[in-house]
């Protein structure tokens, strides 16, 4: 009875998670790479040679907004293609238009050798000529890279960023201990990427009959051009203006300050990575929601904090024992401080990048274009300011604070107005008031529908006839019955605005319109995006139910037996803004659903306690999102210490 589902069905909340848990895990191994292939280039090749491969490896990182920008493009065109057949037509035409654009940068390279190696004060010429080589195969590895993220093949794509950077490093101690110094550097530069170009061959079906249109493709790949400029320019002019301004010591020690601080910018854009394809492929289907983006947000702000404090609390021997006794900061202000800002930094900024990458996913996107005029805005900053290496990074923080600010205006006016759910008045009918009931009233109902569970083994002898038969006027019971929920539920019912009142409603088959299921748990799955009640209801019917467990479709067909054969089923607990606004059930999903899957006749044997109230829409249980999901979490961390065993026992106590 459970059908598979396609990928593009699962919920985006899950697949974001595992998805960047994946690439996080590959993006950690990365950076742990690159930054021992820093520290031993560093070590081994000394400042001025080190200096050497940083000007050709940051040249390269300029020539990435091409690669990233055909990764991208491909990764977006790939994902919103129905079946394998069309994503492997729609990959083969951006390979071969990446390897035209790639032959065409390793050709202006080969031409501008000698101007490059002169303006850069390079040694050699062959450094840019091994360079070029890179190039070659960077473009198209790109292209490859896009396939996979574009079928969501996570581990394949972080796999061959891990061969990229071990080919690097290891390559790189290869040809410095064969004497080749900072030419067999780059040249192990050029290797890596050419054998990742290899290994990412992805494994595809024959490809359909498949139509691009040129114009909407060009525009994606402008847009993916702009976008790339704009973080290959903020991420490294930096480095270029203050080699420029400084002495070779302190321009030396920026660079690896820069180097270990963007560790919070690879995190970060691996969970942008696999926000994308999910993104992208829910536009595809008209299924958009901020869950991606309010998901991947609180991820890189979590990681970009914790990251943050930890640079900012290491000592400083720490980094002149890792690059060697020539990193010895001598100004005024010491690593982990400048270490510190810089994570801090470039936290602001992933957050705007992860904003940018969301609206791109689903349309082009004008925060790219703003994006790129903020690095023109960046470089001239520092320009003007640039009297310490603190006060170059202060500028960079502050400038990027004002672009979250401008990029996060069109989330922020949807996700955190407090105003009920924008359908809460689209033609729905009103629910019929019964009466008013009381809070206690409903949390012993509540008790009684959950006390069989184990959490309250323990108490359910003892404390057996407080919830069966309930004496409302005694304030005593009441306290217990309420330290008695908190057990299971403190963290859900705390959420509940303060001025919610409970009433007892009717509730008929047609108002089912406007009641949607709790978001949580295998209920995800069936609502495949959409948690109307009736929608759901369609899904368990259809014949392609989505891949759940098979114990929860069981738990829901054992109830529709159940209900055929008592006469009172409990109560079904909703809550919503008004009794005209759509109503989320707070408990009673299983029981709702398997009463309407009989007959109407069933939903009788239901009581339905609704509690409303006006701000209902900041509860994150009713509308989620990430102010409601960051209540939530103070709340949380405010209850921390909350014990609610100890409550019951005192309250047990204190009436003996």
């Amino acid at each position: 009875m459970i059908a598979s589902l396609t990928s593009e069905r699962i919920n985006p909340w899950a697949r974001v998670l595992a998805g960047s848990l994946v690439l996080l895990t590959g993006s950690a191994s990365v950076t742990a790479i690159n930054f021992a292939y820093n520290v031993s280039v560093a070590r081994f090749l000394g400042v001025a040679a080190f200096g050497h491969a940083s000007a050709v490896y940051t040249l390269l990182i300029l020539l990435s907004a091409v690669t990233l920008s055909f990764q991208i493009v491909s990764a977006k065109v790939v994902a919103k293609q129905a079946s394998p057949e069309a994503k492997s037509a729609a990959y083969r035409i951006f390979q071969t238009r990446a390897w035209i654009s790639s032959i065409f940068l390793a050709l202006g390279l080969v031409l501008l050798d000698p101007l490059i190696t002169q303006y850069l004060n390079l040694p050699t010429t062959k450094l840019v000529l091994w360079l070029a080589v890179g190039v070659a195969f960077y473009v198209p590895l790109g292209s490859r890279r896009g396939y996979l993220q574009g079928s969501c093949d996570f581990r394949r794509l972080a796999g061959n960023m891990v061969l990229e950077a071990s080919s690097r490093l290891l390559g790189s101690l290869l040809f410095i201990t064969l004497g080749f110094g900072v030419v067999g550097v780059v040249a192990a530069n050029a290797c890596g990427i050419a054998i990742a170009y290899y290994f990412a061959l992805p494994v595809m079906p024959k490809p359909e009959i498949f139509d691009l249109h040129i114009p909407d493709a060009f525009r994606e790949a402008l847009q993916a051009i702009v976008f790339f400029t704009g973080q290959v320019v903020i991420n490294n002019c930096d480095i270029a203006i203050v080699k420029h301004f400084f002495a070779a010591t302190p321009a030396g020690i920026y660079a690896a300050v820069a180097l270990v601080g963007r560790v919070i910018f690879s995190f970060s854009w691996a969970v942008a990575h696999t926000m994308f394809p999910i993104s992208a492929a829910a536009q595809s289907q008209n299924r958009r929601t901020h869950e991606v983006l309010t998901t991947a947000l609180l991820l890189v702000f979590g990681l970009g904090s914790v990251l943050t404090l930890v640079l900012r609390l290491a000592p400083p021997w720490i980094w002149s024992t890792l690059f060697g006794s020539q990193f010895v900061f001598d100004v005024n202000y010491d690593v982990p401080h400048l270490l510190g800002l810089y994570a801090a930094a470039t936290c602001i900024y992933s957050l705007s990048v992860v904003i940018i990458a969301y609206e791109m996913s689903y349309r082009i996107a004008n925060t790219a274009w703003v994006q790129l005029m903020f690095s023109g805005v960046v470089i001239a900053g520092i320009y003007v300011f640039h009297s310490s290496l603190q006060e170059v990074i202060l500028v960079q923080m502050v400038l990027m604070a004002l672009l979250l600010a401008v990029v996060a205006v069109p989330f922020l006016k949807s996700t955190f107005a407090a105003v009920p759910d924008e359908n809460a008045n689209s033609g729905l009918c009103c629910v019929q008031i019964i009466r008013r009931v009381s809070e206690d009233e409903v949390i012993a109902e509540f008790l009684k529908n959950d006390f069989y569970n184990p959490e309250f083994e323990d108490y359910q002898e003892s404390m057996g006839a407080l919830v069966s038969t309930p004496d409302f006027n005694d304030p005593r019971e009441n306290a217990r019955r309420r330290a008695l929920l908190f057990l299971r539920h403190g963290a859900l019912w705390r959420e509940l605005p303060k001025d919610t009142e409970w009433f007892d409603i009717e509730l008929q088959p047609p108002d089912l319109e406007q009641v949607r299921v709790f978001p949580r748990a295998q209920w995800r799955k069936v609502a495949q995006g959409d948690f109307g009640f009736n929608q759901v209801l369609r899904s368990l019917q259809s014949t392609s139910t989505p891949p759940v467990e098979p114990t929860f479709l069981a738990k829901i067909w054992d109830l529709r037996d159940w209900l055929t054969r008592i006469s009172d089923a409990g109560a079904v607990l909703l809550i919503g803004v008004s009794e005209q606004s759509p109503l989320t059930i707070l408990d009673g999903n299983h029981r709702l659903v398997a009463a309407a899957l009989t007959s109407p006749n069933n939903m009788r044997k239901l009581r339905f306690l609704c509690g409303l109230s006006p701000n209902m829409a900041r509860c994150c249980w009713y509308r989620t999102n990430l102010a409601t999901l960051s209540r939530y979490g103070v709340n949380l961390l405010r209850h921390i210490t909350h014990d609610p065993e100890a409550e019951i026992t005192r309250l047990l106590q204190s009436s003996s």
